[in-house]
């Protein structure tokens, strides 16, 4: 869904420049400066809104959220929400997952989240999955050995490609299920899958580890 043009947006985006990170590689490798008290550093990749952002760091306080959002339309309802909360553990970048390489050291980053991404399903679109290889090479060089990344998907084909992809590029899979919420709502729910949850379509959620792993070239391959 396209997010609607916010006439009043730049006011909106100042009202919360608290929250709102606009130089993130200035930071990198000094992102615990914003928390130093903060046990573990955590990267929300398409925060959207922020329901998940702001119900995740209301219920981890002591740890330092970063949520990355590439549409300032949708990030600053999520600035509003955190305002509102009055948070002090989650901060805002406008970015991609393409640009973590730039906004973090290496193994800066504990955890990354991954929720309903867009699912590129026609085949010359692979390489522009969030779970596509070439990403996980780039989350491989911010996180943490041991470090994970949970991903939440409500389309089962994407889901089936990443559990397959995500292994071979040096993460072991855990607590893998197409029905994460058959017995009832599990986690905090994204704006999406409560809608989704509404409508009794089953969501798709997996935690991958990073472990050691050595790239192969393609003549090795």
């Amino acid at each position: 869904m396209r997010m609607r043009k916010k006439k009043n947006l730049h006011p909106r985006m100042e009202v919360c420049q608290a929250y709102w990170i606009t130089e993130p590689a200035a930071l990198a490798g000094h992102w615990h400066d914003l928390m130093p008290q903060a046990k573990a550093l955590h990267v929300e990749l398409g925060c959207g809104k922020g329901r998940f952002t702001v119900e995740t760091a209301k219920s981890e306080p002591d740890v330092l959220l970063i949520a990355v959002e590439k549409v300032p339309d949708a990030m600053v309802v999520a600035m509003e929400r955190a305002k509102s909360e009055g948070l002090h553990n989650v901060y805002f970048v406008v970015g991609n997952a393409a640009d973590l390489p730039t906004m973090f050291a290496a193994e800066e980053v504990d955890r990354i989240y991954i929720n309903f991404c867009d699912p590129w399903p026609k085949s010359n679109q692979k390489k522009r999955r969030l779970t596509h290889g070439n990403f996980l090479k780039q989350y491989r060089k911010v996180l943490k050995m041991g470090g994970q990344i949970h991903f939440k998907s409500d389309n089962d084909k994407l889901f089936a490609f990443s559990v397959e992809e995500i292994p071979q590029y040096g993460f072991s899979l855990s607590e893998v299920t197409c029905d994460l919420h058959a017995n009832g709502p599990v986690g905090v729910m994204t704006d999406y899958e409560v809608k989704f949850f509404a409508e009794g379509k089953n969501i798709n959620r997996c935690v991958a580890t990073m472990e050691d792993w050595t790239e192969h070239s393609e003549a090795e391959e």
